[in-house]
């Protein structure tokens, strides 16, 4: 199709057309005789003299000027549409680099909410509820003299002793359960005699418990609360003998005792 429309303009291109063409130019008359053209030439000169003499060209009687006028003639030019002539689309080329990012534009407003999902499946069961306990008490039917030497106050009673962790041959309690622990100590004092003792938190002295010599033994005693690892140590310790301390007991009833439990554990703290 495209070939046979190129064709075309090309032929019209090649064959010129006098387009353009008058009916006075149809009935124009054969070429003139001599005599004719001497009466043409004897008016045009009557007709000069006429113009010289600035008559209007439209006064009655006279010959238009434009009556002989002759058109100049015209070629049409063929014009090719070059869209006739457009080849096929070619391949696509290759992707170019990628650009710099642009500016990030301003955030958008939040969208609507979406609409609800389905229950989830049942989880697998946890753990059981578990409680910490640890308690003990303990007591000393024997009265004790300083020596030389620190003494670690043993107890010779079992009151209480939750899952062993009170040592009655080491005079220790070991933490199994970390938390926080309360304790009290009592004990009677001798008379003339100083009663000066240490609860001990592993080897530092967490409290004292003292006395000072008098003409009657008094109960006295001593309450604490410390926090505890696991593996720490909390125990008695007598003070050494630098000078006469003793504290009072006898076989029939008991008046030294050490207490303790613990108060919440580490993992609800």
């Amino acid at each position: 199709m495209t070939t046979t429309c190129v064709m075309a303009l090309l032929l019209l291109w090649a064959c010129p057309v006098d387009p353009y063409r008058t009916h006075s130019d149809e009935r124009k008359d054969p070429e003139p005789s001599r005599d004719q053209m001497g009466t043409k030439n004897h008016h045009q000169d009557a007709r000069s003299r006429e113009v010289r003499e600035c008559q209007r060209c439209c006064d009655p009687g006279e010959e238009s000027p434009h009556k002989y006028q002759h058109y100049p003639q015209y070629q049409i030019v063929p014009q090719i549409n070059i869209t006739l002539l457009k080849g096929e689309k070619g391949d696509i080329g290759e992707r170019g680099p990628l650009g710099k990012l642009g500016r990030a534009g301003q955030s958008g407003p939040p969208g609507p909410n979406g609409l609800k999902g389905s229950k989830g499946s049942l989880g697998l069961p946890g753990e059981s509820c578990k409680s910490y306990f640890a308690a003990f008490s303990v007591a000393r039917k024997k009265g004790l003299h300083s020596n030389d030497y620190y003494q670690t106050l043993v107890f010779d009673k079992e009151l209480v002793n939750l899952y062993g962790h009170f040592n009655m041959f080491t005079g220790k309690l070991y933490c199994y359960v970390p938390g926080i622990y309360y304790f009290s100590l009592n004990v009677h004092t001798w008379n003339q005699r100083e009663t000066y003792l240490h609860v001990m938190h592993n080897e530092q002295e967490a409290v004292i418990l003292y006395a000072q010599p008098s003409d009657r033994s008094v109960m006295q005693s001593q309450s604490l609360m410390l926090q505890l690892e696991r593996d720490d140590q909390v125990w008695v310790r007598l003070f050494k003998g630098e000078r006469e301390n003793a504290i009072f007991s006898d076989e029939f009833d008991t008046y030294m005792t050490f207490n303790g439990h613990l108060f919440k554990p580490k993992q609800e703290l």
